[in-house]
């Protein structure tokens, strides 16, 4: 059947000479891949391959059958185009960061409208000109956890999932009172956070990730943000 659905693309791979299969997380069918015919081609509008960066947000109308692996797209049109992502050195790391994280969590092929609203909300905020984007990655992740069931309530839940790779004084810590004020946190209102503090929480973050999403392994990323963020 034919089908219109909101997307946020996560990634593409080559396929064959002139093709990509781009993974997109849609509005009504969840996670999905989609086989994009000639958009390398030496005919194709130079701009077409834009189409399928990281993060965009996108409207579209596809072919869908229910339990097939790959499915084809109609037509595909930019819903928003960035403004400050691919400009500002630290949002274009944070996006890859999101990027990543996205991939190791969005498992279903099926509608969570709520997630996938959060997550679109979330990209078009993020791409504010006005807003700062430095505590972004752990707000996002935090909220995140709401979505996919394993949410903290405070600082001490956290520690007591994670008491074996965390050390005892940490729960009194500054990063403990931090970690709170983050749980509480919106985009628009965060604490103020030295780098070596963000850097802490957001290990802290990911080793919570990796306790509660199966196979979440090392997040690659992080070596940017943390170099971006000295």
């Amino acid at each position: 059947m034919i089908a219109k659905t909101r997307g946020v693309v996560l990634k593409f791979i080559k396929y064959r000479d002139t093709s990509i299969i781009a993974s997109i997380y849609t509005e009504h069918q969840g996670l999905q891949s989609y086989i994009v015919n000639g958009v390398r081609s030496a005919r194709s509008r130079r701009n077409k391959i834009a189409l399928y960066q990281p993060l965009t947000l996108l409207d579209l109308v596809v072919y869908y059958r229910e339990g097939r692996s790959i499915n084809r797209l109609s037509e595909t049109r930019c819903s928003h185009p960035f403004c400050s992502i691919p400009l500002n050195p630290k949002k274009s790391a944070i996006a890859l960061f999101i990027v990543e994280i996205l991939s190791k969590t969005l498992k279903e092929q099926t509608e969570n409208r709520q997630l996938f609203d959060f997550i679109w909300q979330s990209i078009l905020q993020f791409d504010d000109e006005s807003y700062s984007p430095e505590n972004f990655h752990l707000i996002f992740l935090v909220k995140l956890t709401r979505f996919l069931g394993f949410s903290p309530g405070n600082s001490s839940e956290l520690f007591e999932e994670l008491k074996n790779e965390l050390d005892h004084t940490w729960i009194q810590s500054a990063e403990a009172n931090r970690m709170n004020q983050l749980l509480n946190s919106s985009y628009q209102d965060t604490p103020h956070l030295s780098n070596q503090q963000r850097i802490n929480l957001l290990n802290v973050l990911l080793s919570f990730y990796r306790l509660n999403v199966e196979q979440f392994g090392l997040v690659k990323s992080v070596k940017v943000l943390t170099q971006v963020f000295r």
